[in-house]
């Protein structure tokens, strides 16, 4: 393939697979080396939010739409303070940013973060390639040219998502949300406290649960159950985040004495969350073949068999079998009948393995940040209907 020579880029670029597969295209970004799992991602919009969502920590992404680049980047649209995908991966960089929002170009933005890009290569070769073969580690580079060096360097790396990646994400010291979303001139007045653990949350997430009147905490993924619960909260939050969900066995540890601890509390978790409560409930996870990355997945609600389009991000799912008669089955993925959602039954705790809070979209589940306002206001006013001797009624 021809490789592209003008202002987009900044020289070749080169994508070698463990396998040993070789991908060579057109660099741009940042003039480095990285490592990671590759995955694929279907959605059409939000590259940012994507290239800066913890979620993809130690990830080599590679969109499927064709052009990208096209809206630019700006600080309202931004999931972290510096965490995010390893590599970007695309069919061609667009030469024009044009949109009313932007602050930047995608090029300067990946600069900035020190994450390398590469383009002008057949991105559908290799989304067929990973659906087909499944996971696999890769090494990227905008300033290595050998492609043997680079294979060598991907076969002795471990990337595809084990470990506890969370730790590495996480806040160091917890802080006061206290910003709604950037369309939202009047969100609600923070009336009630929650608690985020912090697995690698993303703005969004605490925008939206701003935006419903909850005064958030972010603590970091470590933090003690006791100490969360001493400072008698109206719910608890459980946010996405990076890696392998049974290799987190000290937040599972401290989730479940929550859920043990405090009877009522209200309990919501997202991706990582769902997957690191089921797990407190006693079930199990697994591996995906090349997990679910994108906005186009539709969700089947078991109790009115409605369905939602989703966004989707993760490598693992929960293993129904695992999870027991303590918990039910809520949602699940039309795509493949993989877990999407659980609940305790009779109990204001649940999960969702998918985005509610995505953006650019789609925000056909939206509802369930309110639904979960709903749960702490009513939970905040039965603890201020009685004498309460401790965290919990």
């Amino acid at each position: 393939m021809r490789i592209a020579r003008d202002s987009r880029y900044t020289g070749p670029a080169l994508l070698a697979l463990a396998d040993g597969r070789v991908f060579r295209g057109s660099g741009f970004g940042a003039r480095t080396t990285t490592k990671g799992e590759l995955v694929f991602n279907t959605s059409l919009t939000g590259y940012q939010e994507i290239m800066s969502d913890p979620s993809y920590a130690a990830q080599l992404v590679c969109l499927t739409a064709v052009e990208i680049g096209n809206v630019g980047v700006n600080e309202e649209d931004e999931e972290s303070r510096g965490q995010g995908a390893a590599g970007l991966l695309v069919r061609s960089l667009s030469p024009v940013v044009s949109n009313w929002r932007a602050q930047g170009s995608l090029h300067d933005y990946l600069c900035e973060r020190g994450v390398p890009g590469m383009a002008e290569f057949d991105t559908r070769a290799l989304t067929r390639h990973l659906r087909d073969k499944g996971s696999v580690a890769g090494v990227l580079s905008t300033e290595i040219t050998d492609a043997e060096t680079l294979v060598a360097m991907a076969q002795a790396t471990d990337s595809l998502g084990r470990g506890d990646l969370a730790a590495t994400v996480t806040t160091a010291v917890e802080y006061v949300w206290d910003e709604g979303s950037w369309d939202n001139e009047d969100p609600l007045p923070a009336a009630t406290e929650i608690i985020a653990y912090d697995f690698g949350i993303k703005h969004t997430i605490l925008r939206k649960l701003r935006d419903r009147g909850m005064r958030v905490t972010v603590v970091p993924a470590s933090t003690p159950a006791k100490d969360v619960l001493a400072r008698a909260p109206d719910g608890i939050f459980l946010s996405n985040g990076p890696g392998d969900p049974a290799s987190m066995a000290g937040p599972i540890s401290e989730i479940r004495q929550l859920i043990d601890g405090c009877d009522d509390i209200p309990v919501f978790g997202i991706c990582l969350g769902h997957q690191i409560l089921a797990l407190a409930l006693g079930g199990s996870t697994y591996k995906l073949k090349f997990g679910h990355h994108g906005g186009n997945h539709p969700v089947r609600d078991e109790a009115d068999r409605s369905v939602a389009i989703t966004a989707q991000n993760h490598g693992f799912a929960v293993d129904p079998r695992s999870i027991g008669e303590r918990a039910s089955v809520t949602h699940v993925n039309l795509f493949d009948g993989t877990v999407a959602g659980l609940e305790i039954e009779g109990r204001a705790i649940h999960g969702v393995q998918f985005h509610p809070e995505a953006s650019p979209g789609p925000h056909d589940s939206a509802t369930l940040f309110s639904r979960f306002a709903d749960q702490v206001r009513d939970y905040r006013d039965a603890r201020r209907g009685q004498i309460v001797d401790g965290p919990c009624p």
